[in-house]
């Protein structure tokens, strides 16, 4: 950009005008929008008891980085460790049992055959055999589910992620009754989006795969890129302003670590085209229900007619009226305004 001057007429009394000259750009054209980072589906999980308890362990804090099947809490296990032991007694009773069920029905097999014994008496045999076989099934499937329930005490994260919040405490009880109570949460931060409230007159404007741009104030420097993933079809109104949900895809954090709840300026691009001729929006002028330019000439300042087209936000793309290499005052609105 350039600065020139000239002694205009009294017409366009200025002493001093800034020109920039008529270029081709890249011109994209974008809504702009607020939005909040929120975790995808399935990022933030929280995580609960199936059993009451006391708490007799917890080995995490807020903040901290936690890894798939790293310990998070103990219950205390004493009365399940009992009934698991329980359970393992009841077990082999019955495996006991059976062994020696299956060695009467056998000997009294061996019997029936030279006819020293009754049918009655091995048929007995069989019932008591098969019958014990059945307390054994029962006793196995009871140590399951001892073995099951003992497992319980000791709960582990379920996902990679950052511990977000605790709601307990080292000897504190838990009770689960028709729901797992949840008492820690682990968001992964790497599975984070952006929930962008699009107004109702830009909406039409806003396609999936469109290329998106953010800021957040912690990062105002920073600028994050994005795609929008998802676009609900139903309004959200609020405080009677009307706006549609756009998801947005966080492709490039740019090194920097985002957190949920981070409020976000978000552009979309709408459209992009190639080797568009261009002015500044600046320069861009309303006469006779028309669109205008000044140009710069050896001879003064000139007033010309374009026809514009898309506009971005700072430069304006030019169809035809001027072209490529001339000068324009960048402020066309005080010159006309003079």
């Amino acid at each position: 950009m350039s600065c020139m001057f000239f002694s205009c007429s009294d017409k366009a009394d200025i002493e001093s005008i800034q020109t920039t000259p008529v270029k081709k750009r890249t011109l994209s054209t974008s809504v702009i929008s607020t939005g909040i980072v929120r975790p995808q589906t399935g990022a933030e999980v929280k995580v609960g008891s199936r059993i009451s308890g006391i708490v007799s362990e917890l080995s995490v804090n807020v903040g901290d980085r936690v890894n798939k099947g790293e310990l998070l809490a103990r219950l205390d296990e004493t009365e399940l460790r009992a009934e698991f032991n329980q359970a393992v007694a009841s077990r082999d009773r019955a495996g006991t049992v059976l062994k020696y069920a299956k060695i009467e029905m056998l000997r009294l097999e061996k019997l029936l055959e030279k006819e020293f014994t009754s049918q009655q008496s091995y048929d007995n045999s069989v019932k008591e055999f098969e019958m014990a076989q059945n307390l054994l099934n029962q006793a196995e499937a009871n140590l399951d589910y001892a073995t099951v329930q003992l497992s319980y005490t000791s709960i582990y994260a379920p996902t990679s992620g950052v511990v977000a919040s605790i709601s307990t405490q080292e000897g504190e009880t838990i009770a689960a009754m028709f729901a797992a109570p949840t008492f820690l949460t682990i968001i992964d931060l790497s599975r984070l989006e952006v929930r962008v409230y699009v107004d109702e007159t830009d909406i039409g404007k806003i396609a999936i795969g469109q290329k998106a741009l953010f800021n957040v104030d912690t990062y105002n420097d920073v600028s994050f890129e994005g795609i929008v993933k998802t676009i609900y079809p139903k309004a959200e109104i609020l405080d009677n302003v009307v706006n549609y949900i756009a998801i947005v895809e966080i492709t490039n954090t740019q090194g920097k670590l985002l957190r949920p709840e981070m409020t976000t300026t978000v552009e979309i691009i709408t459209d992009s085209e190639d080797d568009a001729l261009t002015v500044p929006n600046t320069s861009i002028i309303r006469s006779e229900g028309k669109y205008a330019v000044y140009t710069v000439t050896n001879e003064g300042l000139k007033k010309k007619s374009v026809d514009i087209g898309e506009r971005g936000k700072i430069y304006t793309q030019i169809i035809s009226g001027i072209e490529e290499g001339e000068q324009v005052v960048v402020n066309g609105m005080g010159i006309s305004n003079n």
